[in-house]
């Protein structure tokens, strides 16, 4: 009993560090995500065109029908972290 008690800690200790660690890879992810975005958005709208993201963020311009889902013709920060974040 006593050993099986110690190995429940262990496997919850186990999981809580990785998901701190997915947490963090989450938070420095959508940090690098937020700057790269910033410097992208040359007219500093907070929107994204798929020109904006033509020269400065090619895997976002290559994706960006899929990303712009509602054909609105410009992306959010918030909505490449989500896709980022799947």
């Amino acid at each position: 009993m006593y050993f099986s008690k110690n190995i429940k800690i262990l496997v919850t200790c186990a999981f809580s560090v990785l998901a701190m660690s997915a947490n963090a890879d989450n938070a420095s992810k959508n940090r690098e995500i937020a700057e790269r975005f910033a410097k992208c958005d040359t007219n500093r709208d907070g929107k994204l065109t798929r020109e904006e993201a033509k020269g400065c963020m090619p895997r976002i311009y290559s994706h960006f029908g899929y990303i712009d889902s509602s054909n609105k013709g410009f992306l959010t920060v918030a909505e490449i972290q989500a896709v980022a974040d799947n």
